[in-house]
């Protein structure tokens, strides 16, 4: 009996999110009709943008590696009942700590040390700046949600700052940019692909996620604290440590995307970091019923998504931001599907069924 109520749980979990993105497909559809395009046509144009050849599933790769990362700054702290969206500017806040480690060692190190230091400043960074979140809600009752909000605004004001001042480098006057990191400090490509290291750190952290939270003592005790902080406090478990523990690594996973983006991308720092990877990966995280193994699925397809911006352009003629908009319907679909867990009957335990287990036990 038990097994049929987990399979109906798990069943309900993976058919209301797809509803709601078949859902933001017919709405969206919809809005290309409105604009003037064949919603058929845009559907196989975006197909063959991200899935069509070995070239579009580069690019869409390319994309879905940092929403890995991203998406578990928000799939994390939501064990423990939290609302994290601080995800862009702990990637900002991750690529500038990366930008200062590897200008600050410049040459004096084997470059993998370099690239190496580099992780480790912006998996401090990131956790830092998310666990500053997590300690105001733990500790002065702060929403989290809001304070994790403003501190992007504050991590991109940062960063600005320092790139239009202390770190900017003259000879690059296209826009505000810092120094460039030393070639050897570039994170190179996998062999024959233009993909870079990005997506097996994405693949990596998101199995590692998986088992500290489903496999480990301590992810039992953080999904038992977000149950019920209450019930979880009276067993003895230490909540305020729970909480900055998950932030950390929360944001430590961000933090991460931003130094890929930076030694494999940009190879400095500048506006250009800020490319909506961070709102993004709320939206994966979402979708994904804050599954770290299901993000990697989600990041594909949103990648995928992404990558598909600039055919629509040329080929329909409707803005580049016309992904954006299919974003943003999408996670309104998933948010709305939200309120509809436990409605359906057909995902719930039949009435007989439960009489029937009380009677075996």
């Amino acid at each position: 009996m038990a097994s049929t109520t987990n399979w109906r749980r798990s069943a309900e979990s993976v058919a209301l999110p797809v509803g709601a993105v078949l859902s933001a497909l017919a709405i969206f559809g919809v809005f290309c009709a409105l604009a003037g395009a064949n919603p058929l046509a845009v559907y196989a144009s975006i197909y063959r943008a991200a899935f069509g050849s070995w070239s579009a599933w580069q690019n869409t790769l390319l994309r879905a590696s940092p929403l890995m990362l991203t998406a578990l700054c928000t799939a994390l702290p939501a064990r423990l009942g939290l609302v994290i969206i601080g995800n862009e500017g702990a990637l900002v806040i991750g690529g500038l700590a990366a930008v200062l480690v590897g200008l600050a060692l410049g040459t004096s190190l084997p470059g993998s040390l370099v690239l190496l230091a580099m992780a480790l400043g912006s998996l401090v960074a990131g956790g830092l700046w998310i666990m500053a979140a997590g300690a105001l809600r733990h500790y002065r009752g702060v929403n989290e949600t809001i304070s994790s909000l403003l501190l992007n605004y504050v991590a991109i004001a940062l960063m600005n700052h320092l790139v239009q001042g202390p770190l900017r480098d003259p000879a690059f006057v296209s826009k505000p940019s810092s120094f460039e990191i030393a070639p050897a400090a570039w994170l190179g490509s996998l062999p024959d692909t233009r993909v870079h290291w990005g997506l097996i750190y994405g693949l990596v952290a998101s199995a590692l996620a998986y088992i500290l939270m489903q496999r480990t003592t301590f992810g039992f005790a953080a999904r038992t604290a977000g149950g019920n902080v209450r019930a979880a406090r009276i067993a003895g478990l230490p909540v305020g440590k729970l909480t900055l523990a998950v932030c950390f690594l929360a944001g430590s996973c961000a933090g991460l995307a931003g130094m890929v983006e930076v030694a494999a991308v940009q190879k400095r720092l500048n506006e250009s970091i800020v490319s909506n990877y961070g709102y993004a990966g709320i939206l994966v995280a979402f979708v994904a019923r804050h599954n770290p193994l299901a993000t990697v699925l989600v990041s594909v397809l949103l990648g995928g998504i992404l990558a598909s911006g600039g055919i629509l352009q040329r080929s329909h003629n409707l803005p580049d931001a016309t992904v954006m908009v299919f974003q943003g319907i999408v996670f309104l679909c998933v948010l709305y599907s939200e309120s509809l867990y436990g409605r359906f009957a057909v995902f719930q335990e039949r009435e007989a069924e439960a009489e029937g287990a009380v009677v075996a036990g």
